[in-house]
């Protein structure tokens, strides 16, 4: 029949999207069980993450709590947690979007 799609190709493609889904999902485990280190410049505060975005380390050095300066360690503990979250952005982005690279999706 004219206009109909060949269905061997058909079943190819799907086989096709079948095994680029179960290397999506492969690397998608492998991405959530690494884990993600960043510190501050001078060592004083340093965490972990793994690649679901969850805190699983975070050490302070006893030198810089100080009572009379919260604020401090309050924004340096926030800024090496965002480092170590923007590293989780950019393994997904770069594992990720092989996948994904040249379709155009909507999100």
């Amino acid at each position: 029949m004219k206009g109909m799609p060949n269905m061997g190709n058909m079943q190819g493609m799907m086989k096709q999207m079948q095994k680029v889904q179960k290397e999506m999902q492969a690397e998608q485990a492998n991405l959530e069980a690494s884990v993600f280190e960043a510190q501050d410049t001078n060592r004083l505060v340093q965490v972990k993450v793994n690649g679901k975005k969850e805190i699983i380390e975070l050490n302070i050095a006893a030198d810089l709590v100080d009572p009379d300066d919260i604020d401090m360690l309050q924004d340096l503990v926030i800024a090496t947690v965002n480092d170590a979250l923007g590293q989780v952005d950019r393994a997904t982005e770069q594992r990720m979007g092989r996948f994904t690279q040249g379709l155009n999706l909507p999100f």
